[in-house]
């Protein structure tokens, strides 16, 4: 074993990523339910309603994404600012912290009525629960914001006292953006459009915002460390993309203002932003493949450099063009809330956020497990991990897309509309396929895991430049 990571305190990383991993595995689980739901309409009922299931389904989702963050944010920001983390025990309190709290709610959800929750945890003192994504109790949200704020502190510490980056600048701004949204939950006013205004400010300021910053230190992170080209091409590239999400994402917010109740303006302002939303995506594919071909040396972790692309692509693909076709008001009029909404959902955060996480722990595990890089044959596994999930995430896409088309005509341009019951009837061949999507998508995360208890022998480390630094390869 050799010692691959440059500052001791970058191993709390680990944590991180362990859970994240774990709880990324719990929300497919409940996604495949889900996913039966649909077809078998009394599939685990009363155990596990419908409800329930989509509420852990999508709050594993935010929760595992953002233990990914720290995970990284405690492994990045050490290497760029040159220092050691300023705290390695108060990540590690807050890691349990924010664990702990997280299966308490999971198990909350699952064991008290959504009801009786509300009352034992104090909704009554500050109504905040009720609202997708956010249906977390308000001790939960209380305890995110503590950890938010420890977790903030201590990167802020780390970056202060250290080597100041355009990669660490951008991804503490994203983060502390991160933060600062997630109070907009605490608000829940009692008229219905500013009570649905504020929830996008989170929703949508986190996934097509302050997320997007994240995104980009992340993947310039690890393209400077396995291309070897100059980092200052690649913070050329970092500003201009970042400068066009938040220009794009920020007023694109009013894509979400259609219907709502807000003035017309919206419609105008909503569709030309949001039209050009994609623009950053399309921007960081070129960046992706542009870094990759002016690479100055072979990697020997090439797995993580599949993870990268992939993030690009999928990510202009889900975020970007799939967000595109259902945008502007005129078609959004009739595709709101249908199965192609879900279909967007699905890849963009497959593309965008799932796949950065992965490609953060793809090239972080194997130094912190005393590796330069994983074997050529665990990298192998790991590679057809990446194709198993994203064939098979395409699959579940084209699904709800053409079950989104289907309930569009059927049920809101039809001469004479069916109801909503009646067009779920026509969608189930969407369904089935859509769940084997799913089954394909278990399986490929499953393939991923097997990956880390694969040995052999560490590839050779090709000698070059850059950031990419050349370490003679050793045995695992």
């Amino acid at each position: 074993m050799i010692k691959t990571l440059k500052y001791q305190s970058q191993s709390v990383a680990t944590y991180y990523f362990v859970a994240a991993l774990l709880l990324f595995v719990g929300q497919i689980v409940f996604g495949l339910a889900m996913g039966l739901q649909y077809i078998i309409g009394d599939f685990l009922f009363p155990a596990i309603p419908f409800n329930v299931a989509r509420m852990v389904h999508t709050n594993l989702l935010i929760v595992w994404l953002l233990f990914g963050f720290m995970g990284s944010a405690y492994y990045l920001v050490p290497e760029e600012a040159e220092t050691e983390l300023y705290s390695p025990k108060l990540a590690l309190v807050l890691f349990w912290v924010f664990l702990v709290a997280g299966a308490l709610t999971v198990l909350g959800y699952l064991m008290v009525p959504y009801a009786k929750l509300a009352e034992l945890t104090g909704n009554d003192l500050l109504n905040t629960m009720g609202r997708e994504f956010l249906e977390q109790p308000l001790p939960t949200k209380v305890g995110i914001v503590v950890v938010a704020l420890g977790f903030l502190f201590n990167i802020t510490m780390t970056l202060l006292k250290g080597r100041k980056t355009s990669i660490s600048l951008v991804l503490h701004l994203g983060l502390w953006g991160l933060a600062i949204m997630f109070l907009f939950s605490f608000v829940n006013p009692h008229n219905l459009v500013r009570d649905k205004m504020y929830w996008w400010f989170v929703v949508h300021l986190w996934v097509e915002g302050v997320w997007e910053l994240i995104l980009g230190a992340l993947l310039a992170f690890v393209l400077i460390k396995t291309t070897g080209v100059d980092r200052e091409v690649i913070d050329k590239w970092l500003y201009v993309i970042i400068a066009f999400a938040l220009m794009t994402g920020i007023l694109g917010t009013g894509h979400h203002f259609y219907f709502i109740g807000l003035p017309g303006y919206w419609q105008w302002i909503g569709s030309i932003f949001s039209a050009m939303e994609p623009i950053p995506f399309f921007m960081m594919t070129v960046f992706a493949f542009n870094m990759v071909q002016r690479r100055r040396r072979e990697h020997p972790n090439q797995a993580a450099v599949l993870w990268a692309v992939g993030t690009s692509v999928m990510g202009f693909l889900g975020a970007g063009l799939w967000g595109f076709i259902h945008t502007l008001s005129a078609v959004n009029f009739y595709t709101h809330g249908t199965q192609i909404t879900a279909a967007h959902g699905h890849l963009a955060f497959y593309g965008a956020y799932v796949l950065v996480v992965i490609t953060m722990i793809s090239y972080a595990m194997p130094t912190l497990r005393g590796r330069v890089a994983n074997s050529a044959r665990a990298q192998s596994v790991e590679m057809w991990s990446f194709w198993i999930m994203t064939i098979s995430m395409g699959v579940m896409v084209l699904a709800l897309t053409g079950a989104g088309i289907l309930q569009v005509w059927l049920q809101r341009m039809a001469a004479n509309p069916a109801s909503f019951m009646a067009t779920q009837d026509q969608l189930n061949f969407f369904y089935w396929t859509r769940l084997g999507g799913g089954v394909g998508f278990l399986l490929g995360l499953v393939t991923y895991l097997l990956s880390f208890f694969i040995g052999g022998e560490e590839p050779v480390v090709a000698s070059g430049g850059g950031d990419a630094r050349a370490v003679p390869a050793q045995r695992a």
